[in-house]
C-alpha cells in the first residue's frame, strides 16, 4: 500500500497572506472579533511563535500576539480553493478520502504505474499547489493511514517524509506517546506514572498490560504502537457516509466555540453532499472529551435531505442533548450524514400552518443559489449565522 496525507500549511492563514501579499511575514490570526467572543479558525506559523492555537478565544489570542493582523473566516472561499485542491488530487488518484477543507488522504498504489513512486506523486501534487495556487502542502508518505498521518506533520511547513514498509518501528519507536491517535493529557499523564513517554517504551509492554490499564483502548494504542492501521482509504464515491471531524489543539469546554466549529463542519458536509448528488437520513455528531470517553448522537430524518439548514438544526440540536457545561473539556468535534442515496426524496406534505419557517423549496433554492455564488467568485458571505465570522 501506498497512502499519502496531504496537509496545507496554516490553510485559512495561508490563503488570506496570498490574497494580501503585504501580509508576508506578519502573525496572521483568521477567525472572529474578540468583542463577540470570537473563535480562533487557524493561525500562521509567525502567530503560533506567541502560543496562538485553533480554538483558541480571540480575545486571549489578541492578548498573546497583540500585534497579529486579525481577519475574518472566509469559509466559502476556502471551499472553493479545497475545491481545486482536490482537482489537483483527482489528477493522480481517485481514491481521496477528505477529512476537512485542508487535508485528505490519498491512495496511490495503483497509480506509481502510470506516475512513478509515491514520493514523485507526493512531489508533483507539492509542485502542482505551489504552481497553481501559490499555497505550500506537507504530505506524509507511508503503508497506512495512522503513519501518513504522523508523517505529513513531523516537517512541517513544506514538508515531505516518507515511511518505508521496513522502517516503520525506525520511525515510530523515537516519537513521544502523545503521537498516538488519542492520546490526550489523562492519558498522557497516567503514561508518565508508568514511565512510558516514547513509543518504543509503549511497544515493549505487552498488550495484556496495557489492556488492564487502558481497557480496549489499550489494545488498540499497542497496535498503533506496532505501526498496524487496517483502514482502507475511502473515497466519497464509495463511502456510506460524508463527515467532518476536528481535533483541537487544546480542549474546549466553551459551549459557542463548539457551536461555532460544529456549524461551519455542517455547512461543509452539506456542501459535499450536493456536490456529489447525495441525499441522506440520519445527521450524527461525534464528542471525544479530555478523557478519551467518545460520545456519539444520531437522528434520523422523516426523508432525505442536503439542505445546510437541515443539517444544522439537527446538528445542534443534537449537540445540545450530548453536552452541557458539565460535561468535561470536548477534544474532538464531528458531523457526518449517512444513509446516502442518489435519488431525491418523495416530496412530503407540507405543514398548512408554518410560517416562521423558509419552505423547503426556498431553503434548496437558497442553497443551490450560495453553490452558484461560491463557485463562480469564491469570497461571497452568504452562509449561516453563528460560525467563525
Amino acid at each position: 500500500m501506498a497512502i499519502l496525507h496531504v496537509d496545507m500549511d496554516a490553510f485559512y492563514a495561508s490563503v488570506e497572506v496570498r490574497e494580501q501579499p503585504a501580509l508576508a511575514g506578519r502573525p496572521v490570526i483568521v477567525g472572529g472579533s474578540a468583542e463577540g467572543r470570537g473563535v480562533v479558525a487557524a493561525a500562521s506559523y509567525e502567530a503560533r511563535k506567541f502560543g496562538v492555537h485553533s480554538a483558541m478565544p480571540m480575545a486571549r489570542a489578541l492578548r498573546l500576539c497583540p500585534d497579529a493582523v486579525r481577519l475574518p473566516a472566509r469559509l466559502d472561499f476556502y471551499q472553493q480553493i479545497s475545491q481545486q485542491i482536490r482537482a489537483i488530487f483527482a489528477r493522480y488518484t481517485p481514491e481521496i478520502e477528505p477529512l476537512s477543507l485542508d487535508e485528505a488522504f490519498l491512495d496511490v498504489t495503483a497509480s506509481e504505474k502510470l506516475f512513478g513512486t509515491a514520493r514523485e506523486v507526493a512531489l508533483r501534487i507539492k509542485q502542482d499547489i505551489r504552481d497553481e495556487l501559490s499555497l505550500v502542502a506537507s504530505v506524509g508518505i507511508a503503508p497506512n493511514k495512522f503513519l501518513a498521518k504522523i508523517a505529513s506533520d513531523l516537517d512541517k511547513p513544506d514538508g515531505l517524509v516518507e515511511v518505508a514498509q521496513d522502517e516503520v518501528q525506525t520511525f515510530l519507536d523515537p516519537l513521544p506517546v502523545s503521537r498516538l491517535w488519542g492520546v490526550g493529557k489523562v492519558t498522557g499523564a497516567r503514561f508518565e506514572e508508568l514511565g512510558i513517554r516514547t513509543i518504543g517504551q509503549l511497544r515493549g509492554r505487552t498488550a495484556e498490560f496495557l489492556t488492564m490499564e487502558f481497557g480496549k483502548f489499550g489494545s488498540h494504542l499497542w497496535e498503533l504502537a506496532h505501526g498496524r492501521d487496517p483502514r482502507p482509504v475511502i473515497s466519497d464515491h464509495r463511502a456510506k457516509s460524508i463527515s467532518m471531524e476536528n481535533t483541537f489543539a487544546t480542549d474546549v469546554h466553551d459551549t459557542q466555540i463548539l457551536r461555532a466549529w460544529l456549524m461551519d463542519m455542517a455547512e461543509q458536509v452539506a456542501s459535499r453532499l450536493r456536490q456529489q448528488d447525495f441525499y441522506g437520513r440520519t445527521i450524527q455528531i461525534k464528542l471525544r472529551f479530555a478523557d478519551f470517553k467518545t460520545v456519539t448522537r444520531a437522528h434520523t430524518l422523516d426523508e432525505a435531505t442536503r439542505s445546510t439548514r437541515d443539517i444544522c438544526h439537527t446538528a445542534l440540536a443534537l449537540l445540545a442533548e450530548a453536552w452541557t457545561g458539565r460535561s468535561p473539556a470536548v477534544r474532538l468535534l464531528g458531523v457526518g450524514v449517512s444513509g446516502l442515496a442518489e435519488v431525491p426524496p418523495v416530496p412530503q406534505q407540507g405543514d398548512l400552518f408554518t410560517t416562521s419557517e423558509m419552505t423547503t423549496d426556498k431553503q434548496r433554492e437558497l442553497d443551490e443559489l450560495a453553490d452558484a455564488i461560491n463557485n463562480r467568485f469564491g469570497k461571497q458571505q452568504l452562509r449561516r449565522g453563528g460560525g467563525f465570522h
